[in-house]
């Protein structure tokens, strides 16, 4: 990155007795960007988010907060904001005086607190909720005033820790778009922690993947996507087919380890031509627009996705698998 980042860590580590929450992590998060940590629990991510939002301390290493070094700072005065999981309105104040909560610490005019607050309530699209109680919204009512509250102090960058987790399918899709919506509108830096691939891959410019307390893979959703680094990447971002060197070694001549993503994968009925690879449906799943297939070959398990009645499975289970070879991404092998 040219321009001074929004966010940067360099080798930052943070541990709990002998727990590596983090471990030597280096990151850059640029102006203006949707930024998500992604990982499985215990990876790291949330910690690191709230390292940069300075509630908790690094046992090493560097945070800088827009070229201000920010390690040592505490939260208040850091220019962050944080959304958590669980909202964290007081039940007994107002939405308005929630929003509005902040403001009053500050010991802002009472007039401007009400003010700001409701411009922040009217861009979350809540114009006339300033005098309800949280306990009188729905879920994605409530995420609103989390966001309202979170950016009336107009902050330089939102940190989000599972802000979605708490909604339900349709709701957690419907607030994806409005998310993206809103920072794109603010030109704020979007920090965003998740364990849902799918939601990472459709929100953030960028993603980090988190792993053991490391940084495993840092870069558009498509890459991250198309071209995993390693197994555990090629695995657990869209569930990809790792395979080892001696059935890519039989199929494409090079022995390596590879990923084949389901929907790369053909299934057919078989022909009895010499050399095509036959194996068993062990399992079919109906997605709606798709269908998952488990399929048993004689030295490899594989999952395809195919469009939903575009192949029917034979009575025996018997299949014909085929790819492309060009499909075949060579990754590092599974640690250990």
């Amino acid at each position: 990155m040219t321009a001074t980042p929004a966010i940067s860590l360099a080798r930052v580590s943070r541990h709990f007795g002998a727990t590596r929450a983090m471990d030597e992590v280096d990151l850059e998060i640029a102006e203006g960007e949707f930024f998500a940590m992604l990982g499985p629990s215990g990876s790291g991510k949330t910690t690191c988010l709230r390292v940069i939002a300075g509630f908790e301390r690094p046992n090493a290493g560097k945070v800088m907060i827009f070229g201000e070094d920010a390690t040592n700072v505490p939260p208040y005065r850091r220019a962050v904001n944080t959304v958590f999981q669980d909202y964290a309105l007081f039940p007994h104040m107002s939405v308005g005086e929630n929003v509005a909560y902040s403001m009053m610490l500050k010991k802002v005019a009472k007039a401007e607190r009400r003010k700001r607050a409701e411009e922040a309530l009217a861009l979350m699209r809540l114009p006339n909720f300033f005098d309800r109680k949280p306990a009188e919204l729905s879920g994605g009512q409530r995420q609103r005033v989390a966001l309202a509250r979170a950016i009336v102090n107009r902050p330089k960058a939102l940190l989000l820790d599972e802000p979605l987790g708490a909604l339900d399918l349709k709701l957690r899709e419907n607030m994806q778009e409005e998310l993206k919506t809103l920072q794109r509108s603010l030109g704020l830096t979007f920090v965003f922690v998740t364990h849902d691939q799918s939601e990472a891959l459709s929100m953030a410019d960028r993603v980090a993947v988190f792993n053991d307390g490391k940084v495993v893979q840092v870069g558009p959703p498509q890459e991250i996507y198309r071209r995993p680094v390693n197994a555990f990447v090629a695995d657990f971002v869209g569930s990809s087919n790792v395979l080892p060197p001696s059935f890519v070694q039989a199929t494409a001549g090079e022995a390596r380890w590879a990923s084949l993503r389901p929907e790369q994968i053909r299934l057919s009925a078989p022909t009895g031509a010499n050399g095509a690879l036959v194996g068993k449906v062990t399992a079919e799943s109906y997605l709606g627009a798709t269908t998952r297939y488990a399929v048993t070959l004689p030295d490899v398990s594989l999952h395809a996705i195919m469009p939903a009645g575009a192949f029917a499975t034979p009575s025996d289970g018997r299949v014909a698998v085929a790819f492309d070879k060009s499909a075949l991404h060579f990754i590092e092998g599974p640690a250990g």
